[in-house]
């Protein structure tokens, strides 16, 4: 029987290598990727239930660092509703305002932000004080 295999889904991480937050999602991420494709074997010597038992699926981690552009950065906005909004653009009150902000000076986009493959939606953001909230 002919079968299509299927194709892992792509998380994007929007990343700023010089973002001690954004260097923390990213190893997170590598970590749960690496962890969801491995495969233990009975003979390890240490403790491997988290290959044995993965809590995520197969993913294909996408690392840019370059800025999201409109489309994407409206849909993350229109994601995490009005009261973010400055989470993710710094000063911003409004998805408008968000996005005005934005074209004016792309450094405002605040990093790191993870978008998996459903909706493009966000699963974690840096907080002010650099730790990672999740959202998923």
């Amino acid at each position: 029987m002919f079968r299509f295999h299927k194709t892992l889904d792509i998380v994007t991480l929007f990343h700023k290598a010089s973002s001690p937050a954004s260097l923390r999602a990213a190893t997170i991420l590598k970590q749960a990727s690496a962890n969801a494709t491995a495969a233990a074997t009975e003979d390890q010597a240490s403790d491997h239930s988290p290959q044995t038992i993965p809590h995520r699926i197969d993913f294909e981690l996408d690392i840019t660092e370059q800025p999201p552009t409109g489309d994407q950065l409206k849909t993350i906005l229109e994601y995490v509703g009005k009261d973010k909004v400055s989470s993710i653009i710094q000063g911003a009150k409004s998805e408008n305002e968000a996005l005005k902000k934005y074209r004016e000076n792309a450094e405002s986009f605040k990093y790191p932000v993870v978008c998996p493959p459903y909706l493009h939606s966000i699963s974690c953001l840096a907080s002010p004080d650099g730790s990672l909230t999740y959202l998923i």
